[in-house]
């Protein structure tokens, strides 16, 4: 008995120590977890925990503001040398607008080269008027003896004088070349170009003689000396001058040429001569970057490579250049990334080849002019994004046909701007012959044109015009705004009918109504 006391005893003793171990570590868990917690917030405690955020805000604030103050002087840098880069890159590009006549010193374009530099692209840019030096001499009744005027053709470009100046000295203003105006809002703006006045009429015409012979060669041996720095190059003259012959001298690479542009006011005599744009077909021409060229009264070759590749193509041919139709389609498929096309032939010939239908995916703006045989061109040409299109052939077959199929086979491309025989009838009104003296039917025509915004027409009766926009409600053209006429005879009260919401302006002339088109 007393050995099995003693056991037990043991075993009570053991578990009494087990449970007291137990205990103790239940309570240094329980500190350990109580040690976690803060003690409760006191007035004070809040008070510095405020002061220590105010002061921990107004630091970030600090920061803040001084990085807003250091981007705004990165950004007036930015600005700054941006403003710098700008102006480098005006003298870089050291434009050359020359506004001179034939009898000036050519001594100004080999300054103007020398203070270039070597390495500067040039964007040159020559506008002459060609003075006659023994025209003063001539009576009226001499000036007044002309030859028949031809057919017309859309003039070069017009020669409004400004009426707003007071100036002393009279001055012409040269516009830039456009085939047919459209709609303002589409007309790039170009600021006037100055031409100076012909030299006084004391001049001596023998000394006027000798210079204008020799400012030819001189120009162009000088700018011809730096065609691997060419640009951009615009020559435009307003007639025949002695020295032009010297125009073949531009014949050799220009690698960073993007826009190349000879344009004479009225056709001139050139003598065979080979240049850039009547180079062979074979002929290696480093012209990478060309994309806008406008040949105007110059001579070209349909096969030259510099009619290759282009963005911008406008060629006015002389009136001695006659093409087949399928020579001039030439010329237009070998320029498949083509935005905008502008041609005038006043002789075309019937076509040799068969015809092939070519698609201008790009094409935007698209003016034609001049014989009739250009419609079979027009019958082959697909347009798919043509919005503005200006049409003054002298057509023998109804010209709403040849719009009509042109639309369809575009799968009726967005047409906003239209112009039909407009400027044709600018020159001379066709009483007897022209686009414009052919009746269109109109009523046929302008349902096809819903998004039209800017119809431009001359030489059409006025009454059928009128009615065809009158003849359906809504009018056939809803988005119609601008309308103008040229020679479109009808009566007076034709004019009280335009009355369309919307039009914001219409201009023009009926056959009882006096004036030209505003």
């Amino acid at each position: 008995m007393e050995s099995n006391e003693v056991v037990i005893d043991h075993r009570i003793k053991i578990n009494a120590c087990q449970t007291g171990d137990a205990i103790d570590a239940g309570k240094k868990c329980a500190n350990a977890l109580m040690d976690n917690f803060p003690e409760p917030s006191t007035a004070s405690t809040l008070n510095d925990a405020r002061r220590v955020l105010y002061a921990t805000q107004a630091s970030v604030s600090e920061v803040e503001a001084k990085i807003e103050a250091a981007e705004a002087r990165l950004a007036q840098v930015v600005r700054e040398s941006r403003l710098l880069i700008d102006e480098l890159e005006c003298q870089r590009d050291a434009l050359i607008r020359l506004l001179t006549t034939q009898h000036s010193s050519p001594e100004r374009i080999r300054l103007w080269l020398e203070r270039s530099g070597e390495t500067v692209p040039l964007d040159i840019e020559i506008y002459l008027q060609v003075t006659n030096p023994n025209s003063e001499s001539k009576s009226p009744r001499r000036r007044q003896r002309r030859s028949p005027s031809r057919s017309p053709s859309p003039p070069l470009w017009p020669l409004p004088f400004p009426h707003h100046q007071a100036t002393t000295t009279p001055h012409y203003f040269l516009p830039p070349p456009s085939i047919i105006p459209v709609h303002p809002a589409f007309v790039p703006h170009f600021p006037p170009l100055l031409i100076p006045p012909s030299p006084p009429p004391n001049d001596d015409p023998s000394r006027l003689l000798r210079s204008g012979i020799h400012w030819g060669p001189i120009v162009f041996f000088y700018l011809c000396e730096q065609m691997h720095r060419w640009e951009r190059f615009i020559f435009r003259f307003d007639k025949e001058f002695r020295s032009m012959k010297y125009l073949k001298s531009i014949n050799s690479d220009a690698p960073l040429l993007q826009e190349f542009e000879v344009s004479c006011a009225e056709p001139a005599f050139y003598r065979d001569w080979e240049w850039l744009p009547t180079a062979l077909r074979n002929a290696k021409l480093a012209l990478p970057k060309l994309k806008k060229l406008s040949l105007q009264f110059a001579p070209f070759k349909w096969s030259s490579p510099m009619l290759r590749n282009l963005h911008t193509l406008n060629l006015r041919a002389l009136p001695t250049a006659q093409l087949p139709i399928d020579r001039i389609l030439h010329i237009v498929s070998n320029n498949p990334f083509l935005q905008s096309l502008t041609l005038h032939f006043q002789s075309a010939l019937p076509v040799v080849l068969p015809l092939s239908p070519t698609t201008l995916p790009h094409v935007k703006t698209f003016h034609i002019s001049g014989h009739y045989t250009l419609s079979s061109l027009i019958d082959v040409l697909i347009l798919p994004i043509l919005s503005n299109l200006a049409l003054d052939i002298d057509a023998r077959e109804p010209i709403e046909d040849t719009l009509t199929a042109l639309l369809t086979r575009s799968a009726q491309p967005p047409l906003t701007h239209l112009a039909i025989g407009y400027d044709a009838s600018a020159s001379t009104p066709p009483f007897y012959y022209g686009t414009s003296s052919v009746a269109i039917a109109w009523g046929m025509l302008l349902p096809e044109l819903p998004y039209l915004e800017s119809l431009h027409v001359g030489g059409t009766q006025l009454e059928p015009l009128i009615a065809a926009l009158r003849d359906d409600q809504p009018w056939a053209c809803p988005d119609l705004e601008f309308l103008r006429m040229r020679h479109c005879h009808g009566h007076t009260d034709c004019v009280m009918k335009l009355e369309k919401p919307g039009i914001g302006s219409w201009s023009g002339n009926g056959g009882s109504s006096a004036g030209e088109e505003a």
